[in-house]
């Protein structure tokens, strides 16, 4: 083989092979769940799957969520700018605080209030698109819901129980 193809191969194979192994590092394809698995938390759509939901209601779910990502990336694009300069100001404020020769309670207390505000508006805006998505559901799938979303949490808590013990 003449080295330009060896070179060329190498140059190849290099990167895909170190890629690979700090994939693995950092816990395979499944990094995203952050330890946590089914444990996450949130509206878990694997429920939604278990519900034998009709055709339309198969439909009206994915017009939903289809809306829902039309709408947050409108918003997005929209207010990215002022969206930015409120982080940016969050940020150099927190930054002031922590970085001060002396702690001072008040601005932080005012942070964290502020902290927690935004927080409690963006959960108050996810269970409204959670009471929506479940107002499609018969009586009887909103029983198996809840049915299914116990025993998950059941199996969370006996996993919890298991690291705990380890």
């Amino acid at each position: 083989m003449k080295l330009a193809k060896k070179l060329v191969l190498a140059a190849v194979v290099v990167p895909l092979t170190l890629g690979t192994a700090s994939a693995f590092a950092f816990g395979g394809k499944d990094h995203k769940k952050g330890g946590h698995g089914e444990c996450g938390g949130g509206f878990d759509r694997g429920i939604m799957r278990k519900l034998d939901l009709t055709d339309a209601q198969k439909d009206q779910l994915k017009e939903m969520r289809e809306a829902g990502k039309t709408e947050m990336k409108a918003k997005f694009k929209d207010n990215f700018e002022v969206h930015h300069a409120e982080m940016q100001a969050h940020k150099a404020k927190v930054q002031e605080l922590v970085l001060a020769d002396n702690f001072d309670q008040a601005a932080a207390n005012e942070l964290a209030k502020a902290m927690v505000e935004k927080q409690t508006e963006r959960k108050v805006k996810m269970l409204e698109k959670q009471h929506k998505m479940l107002s499609v559901l018969t009586p009887e799938q909103k029983t198996k819901f809840v049915e299914l979303q116990s025993e998950r949490a059941e199996k969370c808590a006996e996993k919890m129980q298991k690291r705990l013990a380890d």
